[in-house]
């Protein structure tokens, strides 16, 4: 499949070949056109350039990004879906707590650790968020005063 400038190129060879008079009024404006489309050919052919490198970088900072996550949470998204041994990375047994931020919506998970702590900000916006304990156990009783 030819591309866009290939394209004009050919067009241009074949108006070329056409022997058109030089000082015809039409021939002048087909090769107006023709250079025209040969700008709009380059320049589609810089933006397809330029489009491949941001998503090469996308797919780059995506990457990364997982991986922060990995390491950021210290655990597996879904250990199912997981290719290590959940012994090793995920703490499938400790419960978590999945937490909506009234403010901006983002879905955060803490473990009871955190929870017990009575508060903990939101990764996604930075809001404090503060959790009552509702247990009947002695673990909270030193933080209702």
């Amino acid at each position: 499949m030819m591309t866009v400038t290939e394209k004009v190129a050919y067009l241009k060879g074949l108006v070329e070949g056409l022997d058109f008079d030089k000082d015809d009024k039409e021939t002048k404006v087909i090769k107006a056109v023709l250079d025209v489309l040969e700008d709009l050919a380059l320049t589609v052919s810089d933006l397809d350039d330029e489009m491949a490198l941001v998503t090469e970088q996308l797919d780059a900072v995506d990457e990364d990004l997982a991986d922060l996550e990995e390491i950021f949470y210290d655990e597996c998204d879904d250990c199912d879906d997981c290719d290590c041994d959940c012994d090793d990375c995920c703490d499938c047994d400790e419960d978590m707590y999945e937490v909506e931020c009234p403010n901006c919506g983002e879905m955060i998970y803490f473990d009871e650790e955190i929870i017990l702590d009575g508060q903990a900000e939101c990764p996604a916006c930075g809001e404090t968020l503060e959790f009552d304990c509702e247990c009947e156990c002695d673990c909270c009783e030193g933080d209702e005063e």
